[in-house]
């Protein structure tokens, strides 16, 4: 008997990389599991294009095709990978982050299973570049998986935890949620907006039995080796401060981020929601709630008059940026 012993779940974005990892330990544990992503096929480059390859040398070109056959998948392979260990899984084509595709999936499921206990959104898409740079077609493109795609399933998916009583809904966020050195802004919004919507979520649904919570996972998938490859051939470097931390890194694989997951979606994380987790390798870390860590302010109050700008400028270095630096003179990243 597995912690997810009669449990069904969805996890969205599991053709291939962090998402089939949690899929295969979902039913590996019990779980009746409806697999996703936006169409057959194994996926191909996302980020590298024909032009971007061609100027690869012979020995990256080995490496990112070894890598990408490596990763490739899709909703079904995933499923039958599910089938062929003693699970039960179907798979579910489509692009959640339109709404009616989103209700699809939410009832397929439903109607196949008779419940949803486990929502598990992982899918997403990226991109790089320059601030000044980012095309709106890029901006939309990754925003529309995080956060639009998520809250689309989470809001046909609630009303079914709703009348049970229970649920389980796990956000894949991103260490870039905070920001990031690598040049995708878009990214990092699209990141932040994932924790948004899950701390505002868990807030409301904790009277239902519903918790609600991101991970932000890293590990060798697509992402990665792509990242890695754009590194090599691109006419400026991809992060901020020149020093690309993910060039040299031996990243763990995606079977790492699963087991800490599959522990979030069962009944032994019941007391935990609204929280925010980074996980890879054998490490998981909680961050920390975000408050206030300094206040300027008036000796009143509830002074009828605002600020001056004179009195900001008198007081603020030595109330509010005292001992301060800012997150824009460092280069941390995963």
């Amino acid at each position: 008997m597995g912690i997810l012993e009669g449990k069904v779940a969805i996890v969205t974005g599991s053709g291939q990389g962090i998402g089939r990892a949690i899929a295969m330990k979902f039913a590996e544990e019990g779980a009746k599991v409806v697999t996703n992503n936006r169409k057959p096929g194994a996926t191909k480059s996302n980020m590298v294009s024909d032009e971007q390859y061609a100027k690869l040398d012979a020995e990256t070109k080995k490496w990112y095709d070894e890598q990408r056959e490596k990763m490739s998948g899709d909703a079904e392979t995933t499923a039958q990978a599910i089938r062929d260990a003693g699970g039960e899984a179907t798979a579910f084509f489509g692009d959640f982050s339109k709404w009616d595709v989103a209700e699809k999936l939410i009832k397929t499921t439903a109607e196949k299973y008779g419940k949803i206990d486990i929502l598990c959104n992982v899918a997403g898409n990226f991109g790089f570049g320059d601030i000044d740079e980012i095309t709106e077609e890029l901006w939309d493109s990754v925003n529309a998986t995080k956060p639009k795609g998520y809250f689309n399933v989470m809001r046909f998916a609630v009303p079914y935890m709703k009348k049970q009583g229970y649920g389980r809904i796990l956000n894949c966020a991103s260490p870039a949620w905070v920001g990031d050195d690598i040049k995708h802004a878009e990214y990092c919004a699209a990141n932040a907006g994932v924790v948004g919507l899950t701390k505002g979520a868990a807030k409301e649904l904790r009277e239902f039995g519903i918790t609600v919570n991101a991970f932000c996972p890293f590990a060798n998938t697509r992402a990665d080796y792509e990242a890695k490859a754009l590194n090599k051939i691109a006419d400026h470097k991809l992060s901020a401060s020149g020093n690309f931390a993910l060039a040299n890194m031996d990243i763990p694989g995606p079977e790492f981020v699963a087991p800490f997951v599959t522990y979030l979606a069962s009944d032994k994380s019941e007391k935990v929601s609204g929280s925010v987790f980074i996980v890879g390798g054998n490490m998981v870390g909680l961050y920390s709630e975000p408050m206030p860590s300094k206040m300027l302010m008036k000796e009143n109050f509830n002074d009828p008059d605002p600020w001056s700008i004179e009195e900001i400028i008198a007081k603020a270095d030595t109330q509010l940026f005292d001992d301060y630096k800012s997150i824009a003179d460092t280069a941390a990243s995963f």
